[in-house]
């Protein structure tokens, strides 16, 4: 009867551990996983940066915009290298 008990004692303890693995892979799963969380984060944020600086590259377009319209340029007398001076100047000056 000892024996018996003994036995059965020994498979309740042992069967909780042969459920988990015993292998680590748990732990490791659970590190992969959080790495991965940590990269999507990290991209979420340089996705939200991203949108920060495209929104300052248009607001600042749009004012250089309106400045060159209130200087009321003519346009007509300038020739089209002088043109693409001032729109190649006004893209560099918003990167």
């Amino acid at each position: 009867m000892k024996k018996l008990i003994a036995a059965v004692s020994l498979t309740l303890i042992a069967l909780p551990l042969a459920a988990c693995g015993g292998n680590g892979d748990d732990k490791l799963a659970g590190q992969v996983e959080k790495a991965a969380e940590n990269r999507a984060d990290a991209l979420e944020d340089m996705a939200d940066n991203l949108e920060d600086k495209a929104e300052q590259v248009r607001e600042t377009g749009e004012d250089r915009a309106h400045a060159i319209d209130a200087a009321d340029v003519n346009a007509h007398a300038m020739s089209d290298q002088q043109k693409a001076e001032i729109i190649a100047n006004e893209a560099a000056a918003v990167r």
